[in-house]
């Protein structure tokens, strides 16, 4: 057997392999096995070492992240149960509850207590069993009261704003053969009868004449045909006052037209003036021109305006 010390090569030459460079590639080979080993060992240690601090880090996030979820649900459930439980006050008890506050505002000469007794309200009307449109009709059916508002306020409160009838007109008339005052609003409404109220209520009113009232009463309406010549009366009450202070009678006849022929009799003049319709304009013109023939040949009886071309009769002339 050939001794395993020599190995022959085919290039003729032969290489000695002796003890002694065995044991140096042994012992290399052992020292570098030994060192890779110990490496790997090191590096793997280290690998675990840091996977499991790792990983504690990141169950610790997620056990802050869970409770932060948990707050967050329990605070969404309380406020949901507080939105419901408001809701259900807002919605489904408060508008059943008596109203907290009624107030009244605007002119009305009636006791408050009354006024709400005669609109339907009581201590038990609520918002969602009160009907507005109900107690303004009741009120404006009043005679002192000419409109009537009301509001509810949710969730329980209720406004009404009153507005009372305007004297634009004064005229007279019997009860029992006395003769008392009544007042007319633009709407010809009767509101007011006798004299209760104060001088300056009618002070600049113009008293009107050839109305017959028989019998006065809070509430009565006149006819139709006096409307129009109410409302121009109110319009120049309210834009020029200071016309109506020099006229000290309005009288009011019924024409064949069924319309109506107005008649004015001026203050400190004995002057009448004939109409067949009232407008400030007009009216302003016709107490220059009585100015203006008062001053000039005198004051006349009669000025005539219903015609196209005004024309008057001297004092002792015939109508």
């Amino acid at each position: 057997m050939a001794d395993i010390s020599t190995v022959p090569i085919r290039t003729g030459k032969s290489y000695r392999y002796n003890e002694s460079d065995k044991s140096q590639e042994s012992s290399r080979f052992q020292g570098s096995s030994g060192f890779q080993e110990s490496s790997g060992f090191q590096e793997s240690s280290g690998f675990q070492e840091s996977s499991r601090s790792e990983f504690d880090k990141s169950g610790s996030k997620r056990t802050k992240s869970s409770k932060s979820t948990k707050i967050f649900k329990w605070f969404l459930l309380v406020a949901s149960l507080a939105l419901v439980a408001e809701l259900i006050w807002f919605l489904g008890v408060a508008p059943f509850r008596p109203f907290s506050g009624i107030e009244v505002s605007g002119y009305y000469d009636y006791d408050r207590d009354s006024l709400l007794a005669y609109a339907g309200l009581s201590p038990r009307s609520s918002y969602i069993l009160t009907n507005t449109q109900e107690i303004e009709t009741l009120l404006a059916s009043l005679p002192h009261i000419e409109s009537a508002r009301v509001f509810k306020r949710f969730p329980g409160r209720l406004e009404i704003d009153l507005q009372g009838r305007q004297a634009t007109a004064l005229a007279f008339a019997y009860i029992d053969g006395v003769t008392v005052p009544v007042l007319f609003d633009r709407h010809g409404v009767l509101f007011h009868i006798g004299n209760s109220f104060s001088p300056e209520v009618y002070m600049d009113l113009p008293v009107i004449s050839g109305i017959i009232v028989e019998p006065p009463f809070l509430g009565l309406r006149l006819p139709a045909r006096y409307f129009s010549f109410l409302e121009d009366l109110e319009t120049i009450r309210v834009n020029a006052p200071d016309l109506l202070t020099a006229i000290s009678e309005i009288r009011l006849d019924r024409n064949s037209t069924e319309g109506l022929d107005i008649t004015l009799f001026l203050q400190h003049q004995r002057t009448k003036v004939l109409l067949s319709g009232l407008n400030e304009e007009l009216l302003r013109y016709t107490l220059l021109i009585a100015d203006v023939l008062a001053a000039s040949d005198g004051a006349p009886d009669v000025i005539d305006f219903r015609a196209v071309i005004a024309s008057y009769f001297p004092k002792g002339g015939s109508l």
